[in-house]
């Protein structure tokens, strides 16, 4: 990590299994499942711990063989467990059927609500000892659609690390499926109270104007974003909001633009165009990239770009875990060609 200091980052979520079938089978046609661990937390927390900061997931694993195999996996990629608690019998899982040409990829989730995490009691986690010391504590929107007792436990959380002077980030990350019929109006007081914790958001335009109901005049999507940026960021006290705009090409190849917030500026990376291999956690690699560019104090196009290369060098590795180091990052960001590292 050059020239930067190593910080005390924390990451809030579940871990799940990831149940893919091969190739691009459907799981209608396949007969047997590759299983990883993954979540948001742990994603963005190991990419973090990749790029050179002690990071730490706090989370809650059953108590039996399926939470070793998920714990011993969760250390391998770098995150400490040491404020991880035990409990319940069950893992979160999801199963990915890989898209292809028209056909996009599929993802369908199973025994979410009982799993030792989201079925975790009220005050399981030992609140302010974890946030001592704690320079940085991710969470995101999926966690925070599970329910109250979780709720309950993200605030009293990130008003901890608020407490001890840690910067609090939350990335909106709406899921229709998790919220249900009249999901935007159901998230509304529950995202608003995030917000107004966090110090760093991840956000587009959509969720403004859907989960906030923010207004705009304007029809273009980067319009309507210089427009309620400022807005919102006012609004809730927000320090820096980060995002990306997506496009998906006929050719399985995706564009991706990248900005940032801050300080009244709003800076641009890309649109970066590049091959997909496999999509599923390319929003959590941009994410950490824009959170080790503020914890290195980066200037903010250099931020919004290293976030940028970082969410397209995702799309090439298997699985939803970042797997890129500053390095791999920092030369992505000049060098396209491609060629063999030797």
């Amino acid at each position: 990590m050059a020239n930067a200091k190593r910080m005390r980052v924390a990451a809030f979520g579940e871990v799940m299994m990831r149940l893919q079938t091969p190739g691009y089978e459907l799981l209608s046609q396949a007969d047997s499942l590759r299983y990883s661990f993954s979540g948001t937390g742990v994603n963005v927390g190991a990419a973090l711990a990749r790029l050179g900061h002690d990071s730490f997931l706090v989370t809650r694993l059953p108590d039996n063989p399926l939470g070793d195999a998920a714990a011993a996996n969760v250390r391998k990629l770098g995150l400490s467990l040491d404020f991880a608690v035990r409990g319940g019998q069950y893992l979160g899982m999801y199963f990915l059927e890989n898209g292809f040409g028209a056909r996009p990829s599929r993802v369908t989730y199973s025994n979410r609500q009982e799993s030792s995490f989201n079925a975790a009691p009220s005050g399981a986690y030992e609140y302010e000892a974890i946030a001592v010391g704690i320079d940085l504590i991710h969470f995101c929107g999926i966690t925070l659609a599970m329910n109250d007792v979780v709720r309950g436990h993200m605030l009293r959380l990130a008003n901890a690390v608020k407490a001890q002077g840690g910067k609090v980030v939350f990335d909106c990350n709406y899921r229709p499926g998790h919220w249900g019929e009249n999901g935007y109006a159901k998230a509304k007081r529950h995202y608003e109270q995030m917000l107004e914790l966090a110090d760093i958001v991840m956000m587009n335009e959509r969720d403004m104007i859907h989960i906030l109901g923010m207004k705009s005049d304007k029809t273009d999507r980067l319009e309507q974003l210089a427009e309620l940026l400022p807005a919102a960021a006012s609004r809730y006290g927000i320090s820096v909001i980060a995002g990306t705009h997506r496009t998906v090409h006929a050719d399985n190849k995706h564009s991706l633009l990248g900005f940032l917030y801050k300080s009244g500026v709003l800076s641009f990376a890309g649109p970066r165009t590049f091959a997909v291999y496999d999509r599923i956690g390319a929003g959590d690699a941009f994410a950490s990239g824009i959170l080790h560019g503020e914890l290195a104090a980066f200037e903010p196009e250099r931020t919004v770009e290293f976030a940028a290369a970082a969410a397209g060098l995702a799309h090439t590795v298997s699985g939803d875990t970042p797997m890129s180091g500053e390095g791999e990052i920092l030369r992505a960001m000049t060098d396209t060609n491609g060629d063999v590292i030797r």
